[in-house]
């Protein structure tokens, strides 16, 4: 499985960003998917994903203003963001989980809020 990270930038503190994410490959095996961001500094986290039951998780500090959604026919999963903070900026990566264990990254895509 491949995954391309797509949609990162610059963005004013309260502006908006959408990322996607495109899987290539043996995506019949992925059973999760979803997004961690690394803020500068820091220890990746959990920002959003989708479960292998199709339920989505968001991390606390996101709740209310990023959203994640997917297109299983194209292979995409998208998280909007709104409401953007500078704690917000961070490197954000895609994920997905594999049946047989495995977890694939994207490359990475950076956000950054700021005014």
């Amino acid at each position: 499985v491949q995954l391309q990270a797509s949609g990162g930038g610059l963005v004013q503190p309260g502006g908006s960003l959408r990322l996607s994410c495109s899987a290539s490959g043996s995506t019949f095996s992925i059973n999760a998917v979803g997004w961690f961001r690394q803020p500068p500094g820091k220890q990746r986290e959990l920002v959003a994903s989708f479960t292998s039951g199709g339920s989505t998780n968001y991390a606390d500090s996101v709740k209310g203003r990023f959203t994640i959604s997917r297109d299983n026919a194209k292979n995409t999963v998208t998280l909007q963001m709104k409401s953007l903070k500078p704690e917000d900026t961070a490197v954000y990566y895609c994920f997905a989980n594999s049946r047989t264990g495995a977890v694939y990254w994207g490359q990475g895509t950076l956000v950054t809020v700021s005014s």
